[in-house]
């Protein structure tokens, strides 16, 4: 009884002291914790209302963040450095939003609307060869703007002229983050594959210039010269953060000039070179003697209509967020396409007796062209007068000055889009105004720096424009000449006349459009 009796003791003894420890390490583990906490609390400061508030204030008027940048953002949060200072570092849903609906429509504008506007008014044996053109550029620029192309045009510390071709090669770093060299709320994914959009429709324009005539292979191989040659250090210099004639952001822009959505870099630049290469190329096959019609003008209408509504994404969406300015880039683009489809076809009825459907759809995509550099700057007025020069100046310029000069430029892309392109980044010197478009006045800081804002107010921006129209006309010519001989002696241009004869689309593609 007496063993059982110590035996008792101790275990007894021993639950106390099992229950000691327990406490102990709780105390321990509590004390832990609390040292944590106080700590994290030390070194993570949350941000006040009034911080919350300005980056919703920022969002909502898609403007940079302006919240405290000292103090700190989740960790998860953290890789997106440029933005640490705002404790919403993220895209904004609704900009982003309306960007990647904004790429879709420019996709659109290629595919299908400029293949089927370009098909209609081929003879009905080449339309499945401008078809194939035009997807195929698709893809081939979207793997050289993948490899480097982004990188040459958006990346900076290249310099003026060129960007850098390895910061976003192969899309490095180009992630669902921001980049606020360019945006402030859309991611820079999203960004990248907008503007390769416009890099995939610059050179599909050429290929209504040289369409019925060109071997497949020599046009894929001038396309991925002229991009690198021609395209890439024009939308640097325009658009790159310190490109040389991006007046708007860069405040040591040489040439302080504007260019809201391509005016130079988009359409001086394929409807320029198209001249170029299309002369170098030679004519078609029986040209002038033949008449060489549209083939289906449905499908040319189609096409207008398609590549009107994807111009809304084009224009708008280059405001690059849902806010006033692309509001007014929206409404701009509507008025000047309109107006301008209607003189010209008024032109064609006083004139040649007869108001055509080609006339509606060359003039409307006249007037798209012409208020693009300018959509985000002009008011509604100024886009009237836009559209009126738009209807009047492309159309003499495809029905007098192409027949006086007989150059065979098919489907009339340097009358719309080289002509066209020019007037409209001229008009963008005289017409835009800061009442539009805040960007041109002394808030910008890079606009009060370089000198825009006081350009824009005395009226000397023109002559900004002037030379940032000599310095595409010159990279747009020389380039072409460049590269259109390296093909031409390298692998040849043409088909033989046999295959010409026959139609691209059995000779290059042996497939026929319509079978009988």
């Amino acid at each position: 009884m007496k063993e059982e009796k110590t035996q008792s003791n101790n275990l007894t003894k021993l639950n106390n002291m099992s229950s000691i420890l327990k406490l102990m390490g709780c105390v321990i583990v509590a004390t832990i914790l609390v040292s944590f906490a106080v700590f994290a609390e030390e070194t993570r400061t949350e941000p006040s209302i009034e911080q919350r508030l300005s980056d919703l204030e920022s969002y909502v008027n898609n403007v940079g963040r302006t919240a405290d940048s000292s103090k700190n953002i989740q960790s998860k949060l953290a890789v997106c450095d440029s933005n640490k200072g705002s404790y919403s570092p993220l895209p904004g849903p609704g900009h982003n939003a309306w960007l990647m609906m904004s790429t879709a429509l420019v996709l659109f504008m290629t595919l299908p609307g400029l293949a089927l506007f370009y098909g209609g008014l081929v003879r009905k044996k080449n339309v499945l060869s401008v078809l194939a053109q035009c997807i195929a550029i698709a893809g081939f620029v979207t793997i050289l703007w993948w490899v480097f192309g982004y990188s040459f045009v958006f990346a900076d510390g290249g310099g003026p002229i060129i960007g850098n071709f390895t910061k976003f090669a192969f899309f490095k770093g180009v992630n669902s983050f921001v980049n606020t060299n360019y945006c402030y709320w859309v991611s820079h994914n999203i960004f990248a594959i907008f503007q390769m959009m416009f890099a995939i429709i610059t050179p599909a324009l050429i290929v209504g210039a040289i369409a019925e005539r060109i071997k497949f292979s020599s046009l894929l191989m001038f396309i991925g010269l002229w991009m690198v040659i021609v395209y890439f250090p024009l939308a640097h210099m325009v658009w790159g953060i310190d490109g040389l004639m991006n007046g708007v952001w860069n405040p040591n822009a040489k040439i302080r000039a504007l260019d809201f959505a391509g005016g130079t870099v988009v359409h001086m630049s394929s409807g320029w070179s198209a001249l170029i290469f299309c002369l170098i190329l030679g004519k078609r096959l029986g040209f002038p003697r033949e008449q060489m019609p549209p083939h289906n003008m449905v499908l040319c209408m189609i096409g207008t209509g398609m590549l009107w509504v994807g111009w809304y994404g084009f224009n708008a969406g280059s405001a690059l967020g849902a806010d006033i300015i692309a509001a007014n880039a929206f409404v701009t683009t509507t008025i000047s396409a309109a107006i301008a489809s209607f003189v010209w076809a008024m032109l064609e009825w006083i004139i040649k007796g007869k108001p055509s459907v080609l006339g509606f759809c060359s003039g409307a995509v006249a007037g798209l062209v012409v208020i693009t550099p300018s959509c985000g700057f002009v008011t509604t007025n100024g886009a009237i007068i836009i559209g009126i020069v738009a209807g009047i100046i492309p159309y003499l310029a495809v029905s007098y000055l192409k027949p006086k000069l007989g150059y065979d430029d098919s489907l009339d892309t340097f009358g719309i889009h080289g002509v066209g392109g020019t007037i409209g980044a001229l008009l963008t010197g005289i017409l835009a105004t800061s009442s539009v478009n805040g960007n041109l006045t002394d808030a910008n800081i890079a606009a009060k720096t370089n000198g825009l804002a006081n350009l824009v107010t005395n009226g000397g921006l023109v002559f900004e424009q002037l030379k940032a129209i000599a310095i595409t006309l010159l990279i747009s010519i020389i380039g072409t000449l460049i590269v259109a001989f390296l093909v031409k002696f390298s692998v040849g241009l043409r088909p033989n006349e046999e295959a010409e004869t026959i139609g691209l689309d059995l000779s290059e593609h042996g497939e026929e459009a319509y079978h009988h």
